[in-house]
């Protein structure tokens, strides 16, 4: 348990840093970039997002989770079958990407260079998600901070320098953006390629164990596909989620201009402000993977019982004053992108959104260590259905528009909080009030 939440500190604290210098990002692409500029930004990301996740295959999670269960002397030749699975996975989206990114309409409104870039990023992903994955399970988390930071602070640094020694058009300057996202992601990988590397050859003065390919790519595929599918299901949920917005927006009487602009206030300025506190839980999810997977492993359900218990706790410890700042000063946290914007009554309104999510994100590291992936696929489906036809049918109302767009997104994500929160404590034999019941069947 020490190790645990010695592993949530350091990595709470470099998270910390790392989302203020995001917010400082977000501040100077909102005032480089313009509403609308900012609006097409967001509008772009999900779909990087998108290949990325294609390109990591969810191996961190995989690997982490392989790691946290097996003996040190399986360790090298699993990093060398995983480095081969990522090798394989670069190759197969590479060629896929070159035959479907030029007929994608997404790109239509962004400088050519945007497809060229996507090429980069997929094997800069893939090989880090390897690296990344071993350090999880290792509880190497020391290691993790400082890529998580590298991200954010290489991505802010060249983003001053250019903008500060360069003015631009609106697309280009929305293109070095997206230079300095990719670029940031190819010193994490240069950084944590060159770890590994060391780790590697540590481990070869070690006791080693030989384990085959296909047992290790079972196990892997066994976690990454249905995990994958998650992500997958998010990533696209998100890059759709825009154009969603739009459309009922427009439905509502609004000009296409106008619901751009809108969406990039909600998701550029109030989703940047409410999950600034993210990082708490994501902190949680990064340990708990193996953590739980270690106490699954050995059947310690009273350890799984007790810790979801104190996870439980520390979330609403943050979580309900994080809210409160978030619901009372809304107008000037809004204010540091845009002046008089509308984006803080978006603020107030989405706080039942932001609190659901914390609690998502450990919950989430629950049911992947306890080898429920596919039932979080499951939920993220359900959830994200019942979410995107309110969005749609609430939005499309001209009394409600931008209000009943966030309504359909609260429901959405305390309905999936709710699905996970019951599906963990009847696993590991706790009734909804934490307090003991039967175990479900394994």
């Amino acid at each position: 348990m020490r190790q645990f939440y010695r592993g949530v500190l350091f990595l709470a604290i470099a998270a910390f840093v790392g989302e203020s210098l995001e917010f400082v990002i977000n501040i100077i692409l909102a005032r480089e970039l313009g509403e609308q500029g900012l609006g097409l930004y967001v509008s772009i990301l999900p779909t990087i997002m998108l290949i990325a996740i294609l390109a990591s295959a969810e191996l961190p999670v995989s690997i982490s989770k392989f790691i946290a269960e097996k003996e040190r002397q399986f360790h090298r030749y699993m990093l060398l079958h995983a480095l081969s699975l990522a090798l394989l996975i670069t190759v197969l989206l590479s060629i896929l990407a070159a035959l479907v990114l030029p007929n994608v309409p997404v790109f239509n409104d962004y400088h050519p260079y945007v497809r060229k870039l996507i090429f980069i990023l997929i094997p800069i992903v893939s090989f880090s998600a390897v690296a990344r994955g071993y350090f999880m399970g290792a509880q190497q988390m020391g290691k993790i901070a400082v890529a998580n930071f590298l991200r954010k602070g290489i991505q802010l640094l060249l983003l001053v320098f250019v903008y500060r020694l360069f003015q631009f058009e609106q697309d280009i300057a929305l293109l070095v953006a997206i230079c300095t996202v990719i670029a940031s992601e190819f010193v994490v990988f240069a950084y944590l390629a060159l770890a590994l590397m060391v780790q590697m050859n540590s481990e070869k003065m070690k006791p080693s164990a030989k384990v085959k390919g296909t047992d290790v790519r079972k196990s892997l595929l066994s976690v990454s596909i249905p995990m994958t599918g998650v992500r997958l299901f998010y990533a696209f949920t998100f890059a759709v989620k825009p154009f969603l917005v739009k459309i009922a927006l427009m439905n509502a009487g609004l000009a296409e201009a106008m619901a751009t602009a809108q969406f990039g206030k909600l998701s550029g300025v109030a989703f940047t402000i409410g999950f600034f506190s993210m990082f708490i839980a994501h902190s949680f999810l990064v340990v708990l993977i193996p953590t739980v997977a270690e106490a699954s492993a050995k059947h310690d359900y009273l350890q799984l019982q007790r810790l979801l218990n104190q996870v439980m706790k520390l979330t609403l410890l943050y979580g309900i004053p994080a809210i409160i700042i978030f619901y009372f000063f809304a107008e000037p946290l809004t204010g540091l992108f845009f002046e008089r914007s509308a984006a803080a009554g978006y603020l107030q309104l989405l706080t039942p959104h932001f609190l659901a999510y914390y609690f998502v994100m450990p919950l989430q590291a629950y049911l992947i260590g306890l080898g429920l992936a596919k039932e979080a696929l499951w939920h993220a489906v359900w959830s994200t259905i019942c979410s995107f036809l309110l969005m749609y049918f609430l939005g499309s109302m001209k009394s409600l528009q931008m209000d009943g767009i966030i309504i359909g997104m609260n429901m959405g994500a305390v309905l999936l909080t709710l699905m996970h929160y019951v599906t963990v404590c009847r696993k590991i034999g706790l009734t909804v009030f934490m307090s003991k019941a039967k175990l479900a069947n394994r």
